[in-house]
């Protein structure tokens, strides 16, 4: 028995059977919304924070700031209430309501602005001011790395190495780079596709980055093939994970879930799996359930 943060990761990874025929192709889902703080965020979360305490960056006078669309924000106010330091999250206000409430519950002061990239501005120049810290998920090793020490080495532990297909959203570009890294080390034919927005679409927790906002730590070479994902894709798909499979998972997940099925259709044999980011009851303010 341990805390709470001993409780982060070993997700459970569930097979996803009404969607196919093929039996030789095998969707599995892994389902990060087990997480204690929801989402797949509290891997990166916790790694961010406590090497930047081993490092000796942070301590408990420091004030932390980061700017977050939401699932990374739950998780530091989490984390950071459990070490005891400040936190400002900086959010979009088009944020679901839910995710404001829950980052405040766990101490955290919560700005509301227009855009993320101004959300981002707006951290980094306080943070430039000296009396905050960044953690910058978006240019922090810390947040690829947890997912090497981690989530893709429970991937491959629970398909027996049989995996050929990873598939995730990209925001911060964290999840993927990580398990992309860990995969093709162990396998380098295993093929990594990363999921975006269409031109047109919104999609929470999934970004189509202007190239001078693009995450400093995507390397573009380690993912071999993009998926363009409407919005209506990615909403029906989330809402049939929950009626079907019993997967109650938000937007991003739903994307996620549209690439893996277009690659089972295009496969004779494999194994797929795709990261189900969060949880749907993080929406429930939204319209992505109607």
């Amino acid at each position: 028995m341990g805390n709470i943060i001993e409780t982060i990761g070993n997700t459970p990874l569930v097979e996803i059977t009404r969607f196919h025929n093929n039996p030789k192709v095998k969707i599995y889902a892994k389902l990060e919304g087990n997480n204690p703080g929801g989402s797949v965020k509290d891997r990166a979360a916790l790694n961010m924070i406590r090497s930047a305490m081993e490092r000796g960056e942070i301590n408990k006078d420091t004030k932390l700031i980061e700017a977050t669309s939401g699932n990374t924000g739950i998780a530091l106010a989490m984390i950071a209430s459990m070490f005891g330091l400040s936190l400002e999250l900086v959010m979009p206000s088009t944020s679901t309501r839910e995710r404001t409430l829950t980052m405040e519950a766990f101490g955290a002061k919560v700005t509301l602005l227009e855009t993320m990239e101004i959300c981002r501005d707006y951290a980094e120049e306080k943070a430039a001011s000296g009396e905050y810290f960044i953690l910058n998920q978006f240019a922090n090793p810390d947040n690829y790395e947890a997912h090497i020490k981690t989530t893709a080495p429970e991937i491959w532990r629970d398909t027996e190495g049989k995996i050929t297909h990873f598939v995730s959203a990209m925001g911060t570009t964290g999840t993927i780079m990580g398990c992309s890294m860990y995969l093709k080390e162990q396998n380098p034919d295993i093929q990594i596709i990363g999921c975006q927005p269409t031109e047109e679409s919104s999609i929470p927790g999934i970004r189509r980055w202007p190239q001078e906002y693009l995450p400093k730590i995507y390397d573009a070479s380690r993912v071999d093939r993009v998926i363009d994902i409407k919005q209506s894709d990615a909403t029906q798909k989330a809402r049939e994970l929950a009626k079907q499979e019993g997967v109650f998972a938000g937007m991003s997940s739903g994307g996620a879930f549209h690439a893996a099925l277009q690659v089972a259709n295009e496969l004779e044999e494999g194994l797929i799996v795709f990261i189900v980011c969060d949880r749907g009851d993080r929406y429930l303010s939204s319209d992505l359930f109607g």
